[in-house]
């Protein structure tokens, strides 16, 4: 079967089986957890699909799972960190725990409620090995951008004796963003194509995209194992990296086939 810049209707675990070993340079998805949302009564093996990923994941490549919690009987489920620790247990490296924080909720607290407005989700970061592919962000300003360092910069010598140093560089203008991604959200913010917005949750495309930038080369195979209307394969196939996604909804991948046609290599 023909997986490259395609989107495979089935159930993602069954689909992942037929992979190659060592095959996927960069995994994105966010799995439809705790029936948060309505996705036609589908579920999901997450036990079968973390071993999967294991698999099929290229040694330094990486896997970003992006996750929340519902709150039930009063307390949160705890599925994202129950999850992140199985992940560990079969393999994985947890390269850092990154947040997505949303600009808006959904359901914002009201002045009597004893909990406060949940706006994040987990964004876990999960390696096969050493990574190997890490080009950070760099677009958090510097505010002495340009000066050097006042003094003078010395360094000590294994005898104890101070040393002075000629080598001191200008503050950069940008320096790595920090491991908070903040995204507006809605509808207008989460698709540019509009025939996305039938889909109960896009995470938004710059979200899919500074992953894409961040973990992996051109060229490179980028997969979404829920991949909904296709935000991710949209991201990856318009920064010149190849693309699969697998999706259980036939509805869905016919909507994700038709947006990112409008897209070429």
């Amino acid at each position: 079967m023909e997986t490259i810049n395609t989107i495979i209707n089935g159930e993602s675990s069954s689909i992942l089986k037929t992979f190659p070993n060592d095959y996927i340079d960069l995994t994105i998805t966010s799995p439809p957890y705790d029936n948060i949302r309505d996705y036609h009564g589908f579920t999901f093996d997450f036990k079968s699909i973390a071993i999967e990923l294991y698999r099929i994941t290229k040694v330094g490549g990486v896997v970003v799972w992006v996750v929340g919690d519902t709150t039930r009987n009063g307390s949160e489920s705890g599925t994202c960190f129950r999850q992140a620790l199985e992940f560990i247990n079969i393999g994985f490296k947890l390269h850092d725990t990154m947040i997505y924080e949303k600009n808006t909720s959904s359901f914002p607290a009201r002045r009597d409620s004893n909990r406060y407005t949940q706006i994040f989700e987990y964004m876990f970061i999960l390696c096969k090995g050493k990574i190997k592919k890490a080009h950070l962000i760099l677009d958090k300003p510097n505010k002495w951008a340009g000066h050097t360092n006042w003094g003078k910069n010395t360094y000590r010598k294994k005898n104890g004796d101070l040393q002075l140093t000629s080598n001191i560089k200008p503050v950069p203008e940008f320096s790595p963003r920090n491991n908070i991604w903040k995204y507006n959200v809605g509808k207008g913010f989460n698709s540019t194509d509009k025939e996305s917005h039938s889909h109960p949750a896009i995470f938004p495309e710059k979200l899919a995209e500074d992953h894409i930038m961040s973990w992996s080369n051109e060229g490179d195979i980028v997969l979404d194992i829920f991949s909904g209307s296709g935000t991710t394969c949209k991201m990856a196939k318009k920064n010149k990296r190849k693309f699969i996604g697998i999706e259980i909804s036939s509805e869905y991948c016919e909507l994700a086939n038709k947006i990112i046609a409008k897209y070429t290599l």
